[in-house]
């Protein structure tokens, strides 16, 4: 996500740059996660990357932040992976993570990286509601740790994403989500969102001025170049002419009818041997997004990691139309069948202290 600085006339606005020419078919892909241990239960596999296009050289402004069941991390620091070990972290629980950075006085990938490197403090959480208030406190901690003493507008404040799950051992996994990045649902048949993008579609939509289907094609069906509400930054739901420092949960008491099943913090309920993929917009900035999202079951139906290298491979050899640039980043989650992990229904949905630059 390369996203400018918003101005009070357009919100929070992104800068997209046409994709000139296909790049050509990258080394075998390293996957961050290759080293780290899920245990019996999870099957989990990550990357970043910048953007393929050869106009410029990008810089990764997105991050991840993966937690194994053992407490060892792997986030990026200066677009480089980097691995620490969590003293005391619960054996079995699990955090993942994608970040993308937008613009602002602190920069996308300064403030995607301190979100990610403010995660590793934030203790393993067992419920909603300890997740909820960590994470709300980590927002208002940076955004004052970015406020500088000549500001006068806080629209030149930085932000990003946050998509993220909290998956403690034996138990469903905890859903927080900020911003535009999206988890998905991959199964033979189709690709289900299960986020709603914090975007002027869906504030639209929140005061009844949209209607599902504009909504949809809005959201789903093109790619548009703002954003209403990032971690860091803030929201502007209420108001697009003003920002407000705290985050705003969507639920079911503030999202329309059709989208109320998708509030931004809930417990999900997964399916054992489906694709659960947490990405960034990289994947999606394009005209016409859905023919290549269309692709998914086919390509995602499959191990974690080989589900991870198609979706990577397929992006450099088939890039959708009218391709952006922009940064990739993504994880791909598998759950193993009830027998092994009660946190699913078949049915239905070595020690070292962190650093201190963490």
């Amino acid at each position: 996500m390369t996203h400018t600085p918003p101005t009070a006339a357009s919100v929070f606005s992104a800068k997209l740059w046409p994709f000139a020419s296909r790049a050509p078919a990258p080394a075998p892909m390293t996957r961050i996660t290759d080293q780290l241990n899920f245990g019996p239960a999870l099957d989990i596999a990550a990357h970043s990357a910048a953007s393929i296009s050869k106009l410029q050289v990008p810089e990764n402004q997105d991050n991840l932040l993966i937690i194994d069941a053992d407490g060892q991390a792997v986030l990026l620091h200066d677009q480089q992976p980097q691995t620490v070990r969590i003293p005391g972290w619960p054996q079995g629980h699990v955090r993942l993570a994608v970040l993308d950075g937008m613009g602002g006085h602190g920069h996308g990938r300064q403030a995607a990286e301190s979100v990610a490197s403010g995660l590793l403090h934030v203790p393993a959480c067992t419920t909603l509601e300890e997740l909820s208030a960590r994470l709300d406190q980590l927002h208002h901690q940076l955004q004052t740790q970015f406020r500088q003493p000549d500001d006068r507008d806080t629209f030149r404040r930085p932000g990003t994403t946050l998509t993220l799950l909290e998956i403690p051992p034996g138990r469903a996994p905890m859903l927080f989500h900020a911003g535009d990045s999206r988890l998905y649902e991959v199964t033979p048949q189709a690709a289900t969102p299960l986020t709603v993008d914090h975007v002027p579609a869906t504030a639209f939509a929140m005061h009844g001025l949209l209607g599902e289907q504009e909504w949809r094609q809005q959201v789903h069906g093109e790619h548009r170049a703002q954003i209403s509400q990032a971690y860091i930054l803030g929201n502007a739901f209420a108001n697009p002419q003003v920002l407000d420092d705290g985050l705003l949960p969507l639920d079911d008491g503030n999202l329309p009818s059709f989208l109320r099943q998708l509030a931004d913090r809930r417990v999900l309920d997964v399916r054992a041997n489906t694709t659960y993929l947490l990405a960034t917009d990289g994947f999606w900035s394009c005209a016409r997004p859905q023919p290549w999202i269309e692709r998914w079951p086919q390509l995602l139906d499959q191990p974690a990691g080989p589900a991870l290298d198609a979706l990577f491979r397929d992006y450099v050899d088939n890039p959708p139309p009218q391709l952006h640039i922009d940064n990739l980043s993504a994880i791909t989650i598998r759950f193993a069948p009830a027998k092994n992990n009660c946190n699913v229904d078949e049915t239905a949905l070595p020690t070292a202290a962190i650093p201190s630059h963490f």
